[in-house]
């Protein structure tokens, strides 16, 4: 039996939150910090939808895990399985026990591609794809380029997803290379999503919708899809009110997998009822053990799921954990800002910036419900280098 190994902070996952509060621990001086995440790689997913697009190839978006996991930090390459908050301890796969004084939660998502029947055989194949893949984000690109005409159905699940906004982006982009290909007059772009709205803040809303009024894009809400029935080419929805079921023929079909928190999660003393991890939304502390904070995707914050939200949402978590272990009350407090960059044609974007209540939280001086090529620029070319550069660095 591995023998139990202690650190003041320890962090579970190494994605965008982890690596992200490691590294401003560290800054702040903190010396014994443990990340446990088994993965060799880091991805930096928001380009996947350009990846999709034809843009850039996949590799872009992959670097070496072990190059951004802060110096001083110990990075114990391992998975954990469970919770003893009461004992302070986190479990792992063959590690061992982890204690902790403080313990960050922040695991990421796991994506349910079996609760979608005959998804896992189809994906890849025959004009079904996902950019929630790295393995079959370039199949997207394929099969949008080969298309030839027929029904392009872009779909949204029932649960919470990584960037809430993905699943149209690609959408947008695959109906503009339709019009650029000379074949839009031959293609039914359609947006089936289980949903009642488009878009969660009503400002960006109203701008998607005209442009699917323009374009001539169908959306159908509350259909949430259930089934890939592959050999008839044909996508089975269910009706989220009626119950009824709803059969659509596809030459191409984007799936959106349903997700949800990490199963050793789930099942632990810090999920709520729905299995996230339960978090004070303003300070992002654990609401029943307060030795513990949440933040990210695997967390209970009603926002989008967003590296832009961890952005906001890691320094709260610092300034409030380095506080508690002084003794102090806890001085930060997150407003549920979030980002969502919306792609909606090749060079133009929709910069969706706002709050827990839908409120817009702009950035720049002007209205970014517009579209903009410059917008378009800023995701194209700089948002990568400052998730690489400063945000994984601790210093944004």
């Amino acid at each position: 039996m591995a023998k139990e190994q202690r650190f003041e902070i320890v962090i579970v996952g190494g994605g965008a939150a982890g690596i992200s509060v490691a590294a401003q621990l560290r800054r702040c001086g903190v010396k014994s910090i443990a990340v446990i995440d088994p993965s060799e790689q880091h991805f930096y997913q928001p380009l996947w939808t350009l990846v999709g697009a034809g843009i850039f190839p996949r590799e872009k978006s992959l670097r070496r895990q072990i190059d951004y996991i802060p110096p001083g930090v110990n990075w114990i390459r391992d998975a954990a399985t469970g919770f003893d908050p009461a004992a302070r301890i986190v479990l792992t796969t063959g590690s061992g026990p982890v204690s902790y004084g403080q313990l960050v939660v922040c695991p990421g998502l796991e994506i349910f591609w079996d609760r979608i029947k005959g998804l896992p055989e189809a994906l890849g194949k025959d004009g079904v794809c996902s950019n929630y893949s790295y393995q079959h984000v370039e199949k997207t690109w394929e099969f949008i380029r080969g298309f030839r005409g027929g029904n392009a159905i872009f779909t949204m699940p029932a649960t919470p997803v990584k960037c809430g906004g993905a699943p149209q982006k690609i959408m947008y982009l695959a109906e503009d290379h339709f019009r650029r290909t000379g074949i839009r007059d031959k293609a039914m772009v359609t947006y089936a999503l289980a949903g009642g709205v488009i878009f969660a803040a009503k400002k960006y809303a109203a701008s998607l919708n005209k442009i699917c009024d323009q374009r001539g894009i169908d959306r159908l809400f509350r259909h949430n899809l259930v089934e890939i029935r592959a050999s008839e080419r044909k996508a089975v929805f269910t009706h989220m009110d009626t119950k009824a079921e709803v059969v659509l023929p596809y030459s191409l079909l984007h799936v959106a997998p349903p997700m949800g928190a990490p199963q050793f999660v789930r099942e632990s003393p810090l999920a709520n009822a729905d299995g996230w991890v339960e978090v004070d939304k303003a300070t992002l502390q654990h609401v029943r053990y307060p030795s513990v904070f949440g933040l990210g995707d695997a967390s209970s914050l009603p926002t989008s799921k967003t590296a832009a939200a961890i952005r906001k949402q890691a320094p709260v978590v610092v300034e409030n954990l380095l506080a508690l272990r002084a003794g102090k009350p806890l001085p930060a407090s997150y407003n549920g800002y979030t980002s969502c960059p919306l792609v909606t044609r090749y060079g133009k974007l929709i910069l969706a910036e706002f709050d827990y209540d839908g409120n817009p939280q702009e950035t720049f001086p002007f209205d970014q419900s517009k579209e903009r090529t410059s917008m378009y620029l800023l995701k194209k070319h700089a948002l990568a280098p400052l998730y690489w550069n400063r945000m994984l660095r601790g210093r944004a």
